[in-house]
């Protein structure tokens, strides 16, 4: 049975909830603004993390988004107030200080003279500048500084019209900049560019999973920003693309609220992250669509608004630019609470990576990733309150939430390699439903001599760098391969089974760490303490034999089966991460081993 999260949230109360919100973090933030007139950071508001204002879209120009909300909005305690202006006119002097000749900002963490960061700038401050023009047409002393935000946009279009990205998806970053430049600047040439970037076409699969899997971050991205660019370019065909991601969102949320960031290939992995990022994208296509589901999740997501988020993405800057978002007459559909399923199980990854050998660029990319990875099966399965996942091409195969209890991955690393083995492929098996095998195999073997014919100069001369020989055209020797399989079976919803298993080559050092939230404790029978648990790291205990309970107040996970083979506490350079409590396992090839996991 699914369970309606909305609680019945109706759009007045949403709307007022959201200026309260963004009144508050004006009144926070006013005094993190530097006043020092000797400084070139003046202006600027401090980021907390480093002690100094920032120019990035989630520091000084998200502040001013704020800002701009509360001066422009009638329903605001800070509504044409003279003290917020002057604080928002001298932050945007600030920008334009920041602002470098080819009218790129540096976000202050990497990325300098960066068109893609100056990208996510312009896609908000487009947005809250046309409040600012528009309020300023009945309101004089606004003219300066919607003046200055004008004149930061316009600096940026050469850059726009030049710059490149890093990563997939600054690429609808750029579009939607570019789009929102050609509303400002009417320009044939930043529409050129923007089609140039489209004509790459989109890289998601048909279950909605972006290039970058970054569940908690970059999904979000790609969609407003290309909702955005749809809306200003007139192409409504790049909504379906968002529909997709939003759809598959309903799935990769945990019973808390928690985001499934378990497999991210982006800085989002394994972190916390809740849905607040996802309220604007699924408010405007829940209004968009009429959508009931998309409507709940825009419920459950305005939850989770605690911080303003970059400024392409501010909430109260929408609902002033955007007044159908009040006008909501949608039906709530309930949120899926019981489901299994596979995703991307279709999606061809094999055949593709094959085609990649074709195209030239030896899987490598300058100051980026290829996100080989992207599109691997990931199984969902949610029972109520409790969230299971299994993946591939990752370095945790498996993972679980119930209640408050929080395993938080589970890994396998071995000597072969060394270090740790993501599975490679991951199937439903026909012993049932909840029944999934996933598997790995990896080759290591021994370079051999160069033939002679193809040697360099160099390799004959009385000095010969390593570096200068034709490696490429060594044979391999000695070839061996390591192999690696895990059987996940559900044997009910409140018991799980997970049996590893590896049968060569011989004596390989093997560890499996179950790894949980540090919040919870472990409970052995008193009398069994010291031969089930031994300390092995900061964060880390073998776990040596017999059985273990994880327990977060009333919810518990209960493991059996644990094994001590071996005496490493890590495999080669694998470190326990911190924040975190870990269970290890030491097994030697060859290996079959069952573990059970007894739900509370």
């Amino acid at each position: 049975m699914a369970v309606n999260r909305s609680s019945n949230v109706n759009t007045d109360s949403m709307y007022a909830t959201i200026v309260q919100l963004n009144d508050r973090w004006t009144e926070e933030t006013l005094p993190r603004q530097l006043n020092d007139a000797g400084s070139k950071y003046d202006g600027g508001v401090i980021d907390p993390a480093c002690g100094i204002p920032l120019p990035n879209h989630n520091a000084t120009p998200s502040v001013m988004a704020v800002w701009a909300a509360s001066l422009v909005n009638p329903d605001s305690r800070y509504y044409r107030d003279a003290g917020l202006l002057e604080s928002l006119d001298r932050a945007s002097a600030y920008m334009l200080k920041q602002q470098h000749a080819d009218g790129t900002i540096s976000p202050g963490w990497t990325n300098y003279h960066s068109p893609p960061d100056t990208g996510f700038i312009v896609a908000g401050m487009a947005q809250f500048y046309r409040l600012l023009a528009a309020e300023a047409e009945a309101w004089e002393p606004l003219q300066p500084t919607a003046a200055k935000v004008r004149l930061f946009l316009e600096r940026t279009v050469p850059a726009m019209l030049t710059g490149g990205c890093h990563t997939p998806n600054h690429r609808w970053v750029m579009t939607a900049a570019l789009a929102s430049l050609h509303e400002l600047f009417p320009n044939a040439a930043l529409l050129d560019r923007s089609e140039a970037w489209l004509a790459e076409g989109m890289d998601i699969t048909e279950d909605g999973e972006w290039t970058e899997r970054s569940n908690g971050i970059y999904n979000a991205v790609s969609d407003i920003m290309l909702y955005h660019t749809a809306r200003l370019l007139k192409r409504p065909e790049l909504l379906e693309p968002v529909r997709s991601n939003l759809r598959m969102m309903l799935y990769l949320v945990h019973p808390s609220g928690e985001i499934v960031t378990d497999y991210s290939g982006r800085q989002d992995f394994g972190k916390i992250h809740h849905l607040s990022n996802y309220f604007l994208i699924y408010r405007l296509m829940a209004s968009h669509d009429n959508d009931p589901q998309f409507a709940s999740m825009a419920d459950y997501a305005a939850r989770t608004l605690e911080q303003p988020g970059g400024v392409y993405n501010n909430e109260a800057v929408a609902y002033r630019l955007f007044p159908e978002l009040r006008q909501d007459e949608i039906e709530r559909a309930p949120l899926p609470e019981q489901y299994e399923f596979i995703l991307n199980a279709t999606y061809p990854a094999e055949q593709l990576l094959a085609q990649a050998q074709q195209a030239g660029h030896q899987f490598r990319i300058q100051h980026s990733r290829m996100h080989t990875e992207f599109g691997a099966p990931v199984v969902r399965y949610r029972d109520g309150e409790t969230s299971i996942t299994m993946m591939s091409e990752t370095s945790s195969f498996f993972s679980l939430r119930h209640g408050k209890a929080r395993l938080l991955g589970v890994q396998l690393s071995s000597s072969f390699s060394p270090g740790i083995v993501p599975m490679q492929r991951l199937i439903r098996t026909e012993q049932g439903t909840s029944s999934y095998r996933l598997y790995a195999e990896v080759d290591k073997g021994y370079n051999g001599t160069i033939p002679a014919e193809l040697l360099p100069e160099s390799s004959r001369s009385e000095m010969s760098p390593w570096y200068l020989l034709p490696h490429q055209h060594r044979p391999m020797t000695h070839s061996q391969t390591h192999r690696v399989q895990v059987d996940v079976q559900g044997v009910d919803h409140l018991t799980w089974q997970v049996r590893v298993s590896s049968d060569s080559p011989e004596d390989v050092f093997t560890q499996i760490a179950f790894i949980f939230g540090e919040e919870g404790q472990f409970v052995v029978e008193a009398g069994d303490k010291e031969s089930v648990l031994q300390q092995a790291a900061p964060h880390a205990q073998f776990w040596k034999q017999g059985c273990v309970r994880y327990q977060v107040g009333e919810d518990r996970i209960e493991l059996e089966a644990g094994a001590h083979e071996h005496t490493l506490t890590g495999v080669r350079d694998i470190q326990h991460p911190s924040g975190a409590s870990s269970l290890l396992v030491n097994l030697i090839t060859p290996f079959e081993h069952t573990f059970t996991l007894r739900l509370s």
